[in-house]
């Protein structure tokens, strides 16, 4: 065997090579230290004049000891109709803009607001996010409202779909302190956890246990408009001012930092599925469909043929092919008139 030998002129012009590499990379790290920290303390953006406009012209209540903001409107008088939104996961109330104005032609009341951990609503940490506590939140919001004794009408989103899926089962079963619901629309949301396909980033984050809190301190704008590109459709894509009015909302008040916890949903549809969708499929309250089959998250035809098995009472309204995840941002007009065709029907 050959002794390998240092290619220097002699052994102490080798050690001397190895000491300044490992100066050199030392040199490195205490750079790079103070870097990662100051990028993981980035402050969040600024709210745009229009993300602004939303947050001033709502209020806030109290739930639990937590701020919840929510955004009212009275429209139409005479009327003594109630629209209660519910948006999807990671956004907020702000989802509902483009059709706001609208719905506030239709119906007396329009309500939207932003579920704990989400939007301009305090996002405690640590916390057990659940759907059964943001269906209290919404409660608890048309109790402070004085609508108790109210028959509302419920138009839900992603994630608002399995919070109105728990509201359902509260109304049909008489729990206490439950919503009246009139009717119930869905979009898009991942009601049969058979036919849901969560992103590859949501996936790590609900599953990664404590690798999470580091990996939600590590997204930033553009790992996030990339991520969310692509649950839009190719020619409904969101401006760049969009997209930042998204993750401004995620990163008010740390965001960023409980979407591991609240990604847990995901499990409970799964663990709570015969709750939610034996919910769906025995309620006699009028129910609506509004489809954006290009999503790959509840992908077409699969989901929806599921669902017109399985919920054979409801009506569905299947948007342009090019519509994605998030149709009504995609295509306000077409959710709009699908919906209103809905709420006039009964």
């Amino acid at each position: 065997n050959k002794t390998r030998r240092c290619p220097l002129q002699d052994g102490s012009e080798c050690g001397s090579a190895r000491r300044a590499s490992r100066e050199w990379w030392l040199h490195v790290a205490l750079l790079c230290v103070p870097l990662l920290a100051v990028y993981l303390h980035i402050p969040p953006p600024q709210l745009s004049p229009a993300l602004n406009s939303w947050r001033t012209s709502g209020h806030f209540f109290t739930f639990r000891g937590n701020h919840i903001f929510y955004k009212e409107s009275v429209g139409v008088v005479g009327s003594s109709d109630v629209l209660l939104l519910l948006h999807g996961f990671p956004t907020s109330s702000y989802d509902w803009y483009k059709i706001w104005d609208p719905l506030t032609q239709r119906f007396n009341r329009v309500i939207a607001l932003d579920f704990l951990g989400f939007g301009f609503s305090h996002k405690p940490r640590p916390h057990r996010y659940s759907i059964f506590e943001q269906a209290s939140v919404v409660e608890t919001l048309v109790a402070h409202l004085g609508l108790s004794e109210q028959r509302i009408n419920i138009l839900s989103h992603d994630y608002g779909d399995t919070v109105a899926l728990e509201l359902l089962y509260r109304s049909d079963h008489n729990r206490s302190g439950h919503i009246t619901i009139n009717s119930l629309c869905l979009s898009n949301g991942g009601i049969f956890p058979e036919t849901h396909y969560p992103r590859f980033l949501q996936k790590v984050l609900k599953d990664s246990g404590f690798i999470s809190p580091v990996l939600t301190r590590l997204i930033n704008f553009q790992f996030f408009s990339r991520g969310i590109k692509d649950v839009f459709g190719p020619y409904t894509q969101p401006t760049e001012a969009e997209f930042w009015d998204m993750w401004t909302g995620i990163r008010f008040n740390d965001g960023n930092l409980v979407m591991d916890s609240i990604l847990q949903y995901i499990n409970q549809r799964l663990k709570h599925r015969e709750r939610w969708v034996g919910a769906l499929t025995s309620t006699s309250t009028p129910l609506h469909m509004i489809y954006g089959p290009l999503d790959p998250v509840n992908p077409h035809p699969e989901f929806i043929q599921l669902y017109q098995k399985l919920v054979q009472r409801s009506t569905i309204s299947v948007l342009d092919e090019h519509v994605s995840h998030y149709p009504q941002l995609e295509d306000p007009t077409g959710f709009f008139n699908a919906y209103l065709s809905f709420v006039n029907s009964f």
